[in-house]
């Protein structure tokens, strides 16, 4: 089984940071995790986080 390839948001923490959020892909689903809690993995598609995305942005 291949490893998923995770990517550090570029807005969290700087450089070698380890406080960070990172992202996958995997068969159309999206992957989250935070970097101190790799084990910890959530779930979701495109459309789900756009969503989120969007309710957060209007809640702020």
């Amino acid at each position: 089984m291949a490893q998923d390839a995770w990517q550090k948001s570029s807005f969290s923490g700087g450089g070698d940071s380890d406080d960070c959020v990172e992202l996958a892909a995997r068969q159309g689903l999206l992957l989250l995790r935070e970097s101190d809690e790799p084990g910890t993995v959530l779930t979701t598609t495109a459309t789900g986080l756009a969503a989120l995305i969007r309710h957060l942005h209007r809640a702020h």
